[in-house]
């Protein structure tokens, strides 16, 4: 499998144009100071934001970024730091692996970083990714800087379609990006160097997924030899709940939801009412679920006895 760290990903696939208009906006000196990438989960905000940052940045060199192809040089200086953590001309910022949240030392952190004196007269840039998990102290420390950032300093806020506070996205510029069913089908075969459906079971395929859904996808399933092809969207749910997999893995815990809606968005072709009346059951407990933290388990096991197993 490849490697779909957003730093890594030399090649740009399926968002060209909100490329081109970004560098536009740059060229023309109407480039905002603080912007706000909104879209679904793997959908390639944070990949897009390091092509414009390796752009801007490389701009005066050798090896610049090659705009005819929408890729990255990898002889460039600018990416090469970017991915050993020393370019002085970006500061990144995600949640810790050991946390729930982007806590206030983070953000501290930043803001003596920004105080400090640029080597040189290349604009720097601030990217944080999962925005929405900034905790309120950190959200209250940002708020400052973005209020008057330093000259020649951009911001890039990356948000998975969650909700943020209001006074975050007053100060942001929001920049919606989006993909077609089709689009993120043809950029998940250009990922993978083959064709989706000779990797995973058409019944597996939600409208909803993104690139980075389907690649993770088929990451987990090589991890634990599942093949995707022999398993339909029943069996799969049965096998990530009785091996506990939504436990051990993060990636998993977030998708089970989208599997779960999505298995009854087909069971709802047949108008059911008993299934539509369990529909709006279950998507009261998933949304209950996540927003008061409760247990999983429990909700998990419910679905697969009285729906799976129904």
């Amino acid at each position: 499998m490849i490697d779909l760290e957003p730093s890594n990903q030399t090649k740009l696939f399926g968002l060209d144009s909100h490329l081109l208009e970004l560098i536009r906006l740059y060229k023309s000196n109407k480039y905002p100071n603080k912007l706000l990438l909104s879209g679904s989960k793997g959908i390639g905000k944070s990949t897009l934001a390091y092509h414009l940052i390796n752009y801007v940045l490389s701009e005066e060199e050798d090896h610049k970024y090659d705009i005819k192809n929408f890729e990255i040089n990898t002889e460039s200086k600018t990416f090469k730091t970017i991915l050993n953590k020393s370019n002085m001309n970006l500061i990144t910022i995600d949640v810790n692996p050991d946390k729930k949240s982007i806590d206030i030392t983070q953000i501290r952190e930043l803001i003596i970083n920004l105080n400090k004196s640029s080597l040189n007269d290349k604009p720097r840039f601030v990217l944080i990714d999962n925005i929405e998990l900034l905790n309120v102290n950190s959200i209250n420390a940002l708020l400052k800087i973005l209020e008057e950032p330093n000259q020649n300093i951009f911001f890039i806020l990356i948000n998975n379609n969650k909700k943020i506070l209001p006074t975050l996205i007053s100060r942001c510029i929001n920049y919606k990006i989006n993909l077609s069913n089709k689009e993120c089908l043809e950029v998940s075969n250009q990922l993978l160097g083959e064709e989706l459906y000779e990797l995973i079971n058409s019944d597996l395929i939600n409208y909803y997924f993104t690139p980075g859904n389907i690649y993770y996808l088929i990451k987990f399933a090589n991890q634990h030899n599942y093949n995707l092809l022999d398993l339909d969207l029943k069996k799969f749910l049965k096998i990530i709940i009785n091996e506990n997999h939504y436990k051990k893995d993060p990636f998993m815990k977030y998708m089970i939801f989208q599997f779960i809606e999505f298995y009854f968005r087909k069971l709802n072709f047949s108008f059911s009412k008993k299934i539509n009346d369990r529909y709006s059951y279950f998507l009261k407990r998933i949304s209950d679920t996540k927003n008061f933290n409760l247990d999983e388990e429990s909700l998990f096991i419910e679905f697969e006895d009285e729906i799976l197993n129904g």
